[in-house]
């Protein structure tokens, strides 16, 4: 006798499991006992499909929750490693591109470099790299996340070399929020160690970095964070596609020319540092605007500069086309071993928890 179904209520999730869990045990089943074996009922049918169903979107929704994980672990690795290797050139850097033209105190990167080993020890390159560190974490993470999204949403090719271009640029257009704090704080932190050489008598307003993040919000409120965030989009956008499309069409490039169509782990750090090398050499000069727009006070009523184009004027006037490119040593010698070590975990990392 086989069940009246006129009546019968359409499963849900739990009684398209229930109803499996059955099946396994008992065989087909009906509303008034055991059904033949090779019989199929309107009510299996219909709770076939519904555990169909559930069980699709449950794996697509593990899958994605997995590839989340794995984007955001190796960008946090990522980020780890780009801070350990380049935050003491870094730190020169913004040594070198702060300091007064008129009275430097630097007379280049080794001098830098020599003065603060000298004066505070080897840490005194790391200072300030405690928002860095914990700030990349999150930074790299977000971006090579969103990095991932938008080869997804590009569809990138190695036959479409500009795709990966594409995909780059709107990686950092997201990263960006989130770069911009932290490359703000980092920077008024390391500015007081420029001032309190250049005046041996300065005092430093701020104890901490938490000290600077509470100046901020208490001049700025929710704009605090982002001072200076449209000159650091305008290095990012054309930058990060410049970065990510070297990096991904000169692995390809390697891949292509080796036996298995792999890159090999020495191909894959090269790539990373050429994509480093091109991302700083072709808009260090913006970043060097955007480091005088967040090295600037963040009271506004004590600002030097009023904007990107102000501040690019006042540069000029003070140092002429050289203005532009202080400190652009370091941040080379930076680039690529920095870029290179990041690209590389990221990728090792992806690869090995696949």
């Amino acid at each position: 006798m086989t069940a009246n179904t006129r009546d019968a209520p359409v499963p849900n999730a739990f009684d398209a499991v229930y109803a499996s869990c059955a099946r396994r045990a008992f065989g087909p089943m009906t509303m008034g006992g055991l059904a033949h074996r090779g019989a199929t009922t309107p009510s299996a049918t219909a709770t076939g499909g519904a555990m169909t169903t559930f069980a699709a979107s449950s794996a697509n929704e593990a899958s994605a929750g997995v590839k989340f994980a794995k984007d955001v672990f190796a960008g946090t690795c990522g980020g780890i490693t780009v801070t350990l290797l380049g935050h003491p050139f870094d730190t020169v850097k913004v040594l070198l591109q702060t300091q007064s033209t008129k009275n430097p105190v630097y007379s280049g990167a080794v001098d830098a470099a020599s003065k603060v080993i000298k004066s505070e020890g080897v840490a005194g390159l790391y200072r300030g790299v405690q928002s860095p560190l914990a700030g990349q974490m999150f930074f790299r993470a977000t971006l090579f996340f969103a990095y991932a999204r938008a080869k997804e949403f590009v569809g990138v090719s190695p036959d479409d070399p500009l795709s990966y271009c594409k995909a780059g640029g709107l990686a950092w257009l997201a990263g960006t929020f989130f770069e911009s704090p932290i490359d703000l704080y980092k920077s008024q932190w390391q500015c007081q160690l420029i001032k309190a050489k250049a005046d041996p008598n300065y005092k430093s307003p701020y104890a901490s970095v938490g000290d600077v993040v509470k100046e901020s919000w208490k001049h700025n409120g929710i704009r605090g964070p982002y001072q200076a965030f449209s000159a650091t989009l305008a290095r990012n956008l054309p930058a990060g596609a410049v970065y990510f499309g070297v990096f991904e069409n000169t692995k390809n490039a390697f891949a292509a020319r080796n036996e298995d169509g792999k890159a090999t782990n020495l191909q894959i750090i090269a790539s990373g540092g050429i994509g480093g090398f091109f991302y700083w050499s072709l808009f260090y000069p913006i970043d060097v605007i955007k480091s005088a727009l967040m090295t600037d006070s963040v009271v506004p009523a004590q600002r030097k500069y009023s904007g990107f184009l102000d501040a690019a004027g006042k540069l000029y006037a003070g140092g002429g086309v050289r203005a532009f490119y202080r400190g652009l040593v370091p941040c080379l010698l930076r680039a690529s071993p920095a870029n290179a070590g990041m690209l590389f975990c990221v990728d090792f990392v992806r690869r090995a928890i696949d």
